[in-house]
């Protein structure tokens, strides 16, 4: 079976869980989880920035950065195809009383144009626009990266404007292996950062929030007025700082293989398109409704989801047995021809 439904479905190697057995814990609600300490401390010193803070999920990371950067009744400027306004259940209406201006692109990024076009008066009639949200890599851009002066524009422009600056960094660590960027001047240009442990770097669960520490500190509230307090998850921290230290470098591997199966989708009959992947997002389109072939291939033993009505993604990552690479590519071919 491969299944390629996204890189969420990695499970910890035997290192990790080992590593994760031998964990020392304590209660993370009063501060007291060393190993929770740590890899706060490791995630905040990658990027450059003051503090952390463990999460549950990435999705909490973001409503919280969003709820500690804004007050109701702001704006939030965001890519139309954004992960916070597409899949986070209109978390930004829910927890922080905030509406959306959504820019609407063909390029799945936001531009410091989109920005400096979208930025309301201060007038007292008007929501008053006080963050901008930035997703890298972009999910439904098909693991797209933003380019680092493209981001420094961004930043360059949320300054003018005194607009703080999130990332949505869910996959960012494939953003800075493909474009070589120094995490550390990355992370610079952000006021907070959202980094998911739990997809291609292989930890089972949780995401990094990264910021000053007053901001931190603020976040903290907010996240156990979300139920987010742990008490002993130093157990799940231990696998992320195990993903942090040993799985960055080898997503090279999973954006060469998104590569290879996009060559062999080309050659597929039933393939209309494919937009080359970046990174480990891999999606094309088909010549008939997308579950017909979704159901081909899991046949197979292949496993994708819509993206559309002819439109399917793939994701590659680490569990993917490498040396099965050509019955992959044979299995593909014989349910999309």
């Amino acid at each position: 079976m491969f299944d390629l439904r996204s890189d969420t479905v990695t499970k910890p190697c035997d290192d990790m869980l080992k590593a994760m057995m031998a964990a020392e814990v304590g209660d993370d609600v009063f501060g007291e989880d060393p190993t929770i300490n740590r890899l706060e401390a490791l995630g905040a010193e990658m990027f450059g920035h003051e503090a952390g803070l463990f999460c549950p999920s990435g999705t909490m990371t973001n409503q919280i950065a969003i709820s500690v950067h804004t007050k109701p009744g702001d704006e939030v400027i965001c890519h139309e195809t954004s992960h916070i306004y597409q899949y986070e259940v209109g978390g930004i209406a829910r927890n922080s009383l905030c509406s959306v201006k959504l820019i609407d692109n063909d390029s799945a990024a936001l531009r410091a144009e989109d920005i400096e076009e979208n930025v309301h008066a201060d007038y007292d009639w008007l929501a008053r626009t006080s963050l901008v949200v930035a997703e890298d890599t972009s999910n439904r851009g098909g693991g797209k990266c933003y380019e680092l002066e493209d981001l420094k524009k961004i930043q360059s422009a949320c300054s003018k404007h005194g607009l703080a600056f999130h990332l949505d960094g869910a996959r960012a660590m494939n953003a800075i292996v493909k474009k070589g960027h120094d995490s550390k001047e990355y992370g610079s240009l952000f006021d907070s950062i959202s980094i998911c442990l739990s997809k291609g770097l292989g930890a089972p669960v949780g995401s990094l929030l990264l910021g000053s520490k007053p901001f931190i500190k603020e976040a903290r509230r907010r996240r156990k007025g979300m139920g987010g307090g742990m008490r002993q998850a130093g157990y799940l921290a231990e696998a992320g700082i195990f993903a942090l230290t040993n799985n960055v470098e080898r997503f090279k591997e999973d954006h060469d293989l998104a590569e290879i199966i996009a060559q062999k989708l080309m050659d597929c009959k039933a393939v209309t398109n494919v937009i080359t992947p970046e990174t480990n997002i891999l999606l094309f389109d088909v010549d008939k409704l997308c579950e017909i072939y979704l159901e081909r291939l899991s046949k197979e033993g292949v496993f994708g989801v819509a993206f559309g009505k002819k439109r399917i993604r793939l994701v590659t990552h680490k569990d993917i047995d490498r040396s099965r690479t050509e019955l992959l590519l044979d299995l593909i071919e014989r349910a999309l021809n």
